[in-house]
């Protein structure tokens, strides 16, 4: 994916990846590109990540154990659990949309046009 169309994306993605388990911000971005998204900016990331702590979706509290430096650990609140089911809302109305969109494609290369049920029909050209 490119930049743009990935912005739009992370915060639900970042959302979904720390209900399913808090992480700090370089697991998140492990885990991003395990589902396929292996160009992340790390700067955007940690950007979306404040953003979202800023909208009370997320908190975070600094780990010190272990070796390494200090890193914050990402955590769901009760707002982004909420967060989370709106974008998945919206998310299924935009995969309804570029579902659409890719049926026509393929459709309109194959010489075949949408009919007014919604099908595709053979091409009058």
């Amino acid at each position: 994916m490119h930049g743009r169309e990935l912005r739009g994306l992370l915060p639900p993605l970042l959302l979904l990846l720390v209900f399913e388990r808090p992480g700090h911000g370089y697991d998140l971005i492990d885990r991003l590109s395990a589902m396929g998204l292996p160009d992340v900016e790390p700067g955007h990331v940690y950007r979306v990540l404040r953003g979202l702590e800023r909208d009370r979706s997320l908190t975070s509290v600094w780990e010190t154990a272990g070796a390494g430096p200090a890193r914050r650990r990402y955590e769901l609140t009760a707002e982004g659990r909420q967060a989370l089911r709106s974008w998945t809302v919206r998310l299924a109305q935009l995969d309804q949309v570029i579902n659409a969109c890719l049926r026509r494609s393929a459709g309109a290369f194959a010489g075949t046009r949408v009919g007014p049920t919604g099908r595709y029909a053979p091409s009058g050209r």
